[in-house]
């Protein structure tokens, strides 16, 4: 009976061990859930105070560069042409 009662108890301590990694592993899988929450509101936060490099150009900066982009094109097309 000796050798049972020591089973038993052997079965009870890892059983505790289990119990507590999984503890353990909840309020972890808590606190990065948390930290997540946070991280993509802080990501909503940039990308909403993100604007494009068109946006903050004027037209005139716009036509500008519509022409200078499309005197490359014609120079690239007239080397790869010859």
């Amino acid at each position: 009976m000796a050798a049972s009662e020591i089973q038993k108890e052997t079965f009870l301590t890892l059983l505790e061990q289990i119990r507590a990694q999984v503890n353990a592993l909840k309020k972890q899988n808590k606190e990065l859930g948390r930290e997540n929450l946070k991280l993509k509101a802080k990501l909503e936060e940039i990308q909403k105070d993100q604007t494009d490099i068109f946006s903050s150009i004027s037209e005139s900066e716009r036509i500008a560069m519509r022409h200078q982009v499309a005197g490359l094109i014609e120079k690239l097309d007239k080397h790869l042409g010859n």
